[in-house]
């Protein structure tokens, strides 16, 4: 049950902060640089299991490890650390494969992943904490 809550919270705090990203912070920029790519609707399902996934890898890779000595710090240095890579796995693909992809969105991206994953480590391992 322990795990099933943390991942409810760490979904909820994900969800939280990267749509506020989406929606209001970013929406432009993507729209300007994307614009030509972007679709009228997003596949959802798609981006449902991106989220149930991209959750798990941060509970895996950066909270739980974090949890278990006890140590905030490790879970936001973990937590960038993966959604560095992960983000730029996308990214830099996208740059290397599809063609007039901006250098500036890999560059943004790559950033909002850090920033994003090592916030959500951070509240996930406050939350692993608090549900013990």
């Amino acid at each position: 049950m322990y795990y099933l809550k943390l991942y409810g919270a760490t979904l909820v705090a994900f969800l939280a902060i990267d749509m506020i990203w989406l929606g209001f912070v970013a929406r432009g920029f993507y729209r300007r640089q994307l614009g030509f790519l972007l679709s009228d609707q997003p596949n959802w399902w798609a981006a449902i299991v991106f989220y149930l996934l991209f959750v798990v890898g941060i509970l895996v890779f950066a909270v739980l490890p974090s949890v278990q000595v006890e140590s905030l710090q490790k879970a936001i240095v973990l937590g960038g650390f993966f959604g560095l890579v992960t983000y730029a796995t996308y990214d830099l693909t996208n740059l290397a494969t599809v063609k007039n992809w901006p250098l500036l969105v890999t560059v943004v991206d790559m950033v909002w992943g850090t920033v994003l994953a090592a916030s959500v480590s951070g509240l996930g391992f406050l939350a692993g904490r608090w549900l013990r």
